[in-house]
């Protein structure tokens, strides 16, 4: 379907320009991750995962997306700029182009003109496509930050927006210093590229396979690979029919790790204002 799609719009003139620049960024990660057998050590393999568990979890489940795009919680401000940089870190873009352009993805769920990552566009299109063939629309800061103006307004998030990729630098150099190439190579690019698909799959494939508790307007599902790979964003039905419940998961099969996190946080007085699943869903467990 995705090939189907840009020949048509190549027909008709309003084909996405494939950006030579995004590929090569993130071929060279790539190619950079294929490393990893040639540096290989258990302490490496242990830094990749709490990586991933901390950028991704932390920084884009918990901080990027429940937190910033759904303000499904409340964390006190320096709690919330300190989970941002670490959701900056994971390297998926900063705090407004990323929450701005879930919030699109929200409100014009599978609009395949509207929705940044339509999954009516196919599979490759809402996975990886849609960075590699940008639309002006949902790349240009001066669209995405409408869809994000209580972050566009507050200077810090302005930095990070801005400045997220050179925080790389200081975390390469303090990864080289713990640990040597190994870590760099486990806690850089495999932690990267791991980390990118993941998200990814929540976009793709939980969009097309998968099981529906609840009948939403839209195409989400609720995919359990794609929840262990994502701490809790792959029970996507669930999150898309209550999108600013704080927990993904309703029934007991459906483990949400990042709900276990956003629950510490609440039991040390740090996260108020959880908003939770409606009384009817709760008593369904």
């Amino acid at each position: 379907m995705t090939a189907k799609y840009l020949a048509v719009a190549s027909e008709t003139g309003n084909s996405p320009r494939l950006r030579w620049v995004n590929v090569a960024f993130f071929a060279a990660i790539h190619a950079l991750a294929m490393l990893a057998p040639w540096f290989f050590s258990w302490s490496a393999l242990g830094l990749l995962v709490f990586l991933h568990w901390l950028f991704g979890s932390i920084g884009i489940c918990l901080g990027y997306h429940r937190l910033l795009s759904h303000r499904s919680f409340q964390v006190p401000k320096w709690l919330e700029y300190a989970i941002a940089i670490i959701g900056a870190l994971a390297l998926q873009g900063g705090p407004i182009f990323w929450i701005g352009g879930h919030r699109q993805h929200h409100a014009h769920t599978e609009d395949i003109n509207l929705d940044p990552y339509s999954a009516q566009r196919g599979f490759w299109w809402s996975h990886i496509l849609w960075i590699m063939y940008p639309r002006p629309e949902f790349f240009d800061y001066e669209t995405y930050k409408k869809y994000a103006p209580d972050l566009e307004r507050q200077p810090f998030y302005r930095w990070l927006d801005r400045y997220f990729l050179l925080l790389q630098i200081p975390l390469g150099l303090f990864l080289y210093a713990l640990g040597g190439w190994s870590f760099v190579i486990y806690g850089m690019f495999v932690r990267a590229v791991l980390l990118w698909h993941s998200t990814w799959f929540v976009n793709s494939a939980s969009h097309l396979w998968g099981y529906r508790t609840f009948d939403a307007n839209d195409g989400a599902r609720n995919l359990w690979w794609v929840s262990i790979l994502t701490y809790g964003e792959g029970w996507h039905n669930n999150h898309h029919t209550f999108p600013h419940v704080a927990k993904s998961g309703f029934q007991w099969w459906e483990i949400d790790i990042t709900w276990w996190s956003i629950k510490a946080l609440k039991s040390l007085g740090l996260a108020k204002k959880v908003i939770l699943p409606p009384p009817q869903i709760a008593n369904q467990r």
